[in-house]
């Protein structure tokens, strides 16, 4: 089973850990789209600048500080994942209490450490 996934703050800048795990999502055959400020490709997954009523995303990892994930609240809920990520530097309490009112799992992890050790 894929977990079809969405990169919300993605970046074009390789040094990144948004643009790192675009790499790693697609090593590892992983379905993903992409949300950031600047269109571009990586990984061969096009960035949208738009936000886009994705279909069926299994999981949303977030490279957003709490303050940025506020306008993103609604639209989060709306896609209705199984489950959110917050990397490193994410956490959001705020957000995280949205998600259990909405019956949506969350983890505080990082994605790329999930993906190399096999828990993703």
């Amino acid at each position: 089973m894929t977990k079809k996934t969405l990169v919300l703050g993605a970046s074009l800048k390789t040094n990144r850990y948004s643009n790192m795990v675009l790499h790693r999502l697609m090593d590892n055959d992983i379905s993903t789209n992409a949300y950031g400020l600047k269109s571009g490709i990586i990984a061969g997954v096009s960035i949208d600048t738009e936000l886009t009523d994705y279909a069926a995303i299994h999981t949303i990892t977030l490279y957003l500080n709490p303050k940025r994930q506020q306008e993103f609240y609604k639209y989060i809920i709306s896609l209705q994942p199984k489950r959110v990520i917050f990397n490193p530097g994410t956490e959001n309490p705020e957000l995280m209490l949205l998600l259990e009112n909405h019956q949506i799992t969350y983890e505080v992890a990082c994605t790329l450490t999930l993906l190399a050790i096999g828990q993703y």
